[in-house]
């Protein structure tokens, strides 16, 4: 029954995501819920909004131990395995090292981190001409990748993953 409540409050996310589109403001919008993995409580969504040429991702999550952790996108839209390993490694389709998007060298996937509050919930605001939803340019196109919240923050120089730790929820980056 709680799988048939889950999947029901995905699609509901994902319908009012579709309709909120058809009035919005940007150029391309896409809402996405997370699945809890490692054993978590963690859930949530995720809104990628682009518009001139910048992608803007809006996400809210709960059930996170309160703290810092580390958010990335990796290179496959598979959340199927119960750790979030099917996902794969951080996105890195220009061969850099792992850092901090934005500042110096860098995966495209390495977001960075955000801070839970003491009741777990946290959000991320984060913008970058680094991506685009659904363009040909496979160095910057999002579709078909998949957003990972880790039970750590992200040291930023441990290669290739940060130290990071498990991977407590996924998200498929599909339309």
């Amino acid at each position: 029954m709680k799988k048939i409540v889950i999947l029901f409050s995905l699609g509901l996310i994902l319908f009012i995501g579709c309709k909120t589109n058809m009035a919005s403001d940007y150029d391309k919008k896409l809402a996405v819920g997370f699945l809890s993995k490692s054993n978590s409580k963690v859930s949530g969504t995720a809104v990628f909004k682009e518009k001139d040429g910048k992608v803007i991702l809006e996400a809210k999550v709960t059930g996170l131990k309160p703290g810092i952790h580390a958010i990335h996108i990796h290179e496959k839209s598979d959340c199927s395995a119960a750790d979030g390993s099917s996902a794969g490694g951080h996105w890195n389709p220009t061969f850099k090292k792992h850092g901090k998007l934005g500042e110096g060298e860098a995966h495209k996937g390495d977001i960075g981190n955000f801070t839970a509050d003491e009741f777990g919930n946290g959000t991320v605001i984060f913008t970058t001409d680094e991506w685009c939803i659904g363009c040909d340019d496979k160095t910057k196109d999002i579709l078909g990748k998949s957003l990972i919240i880790h039970q750590d923050p992200d040291d930023y120089i441990s290669q290739p993953t940060g130290n990071a730790g498990a991977r407590v929820a996924c998200l498929a980056i599909i339309k």
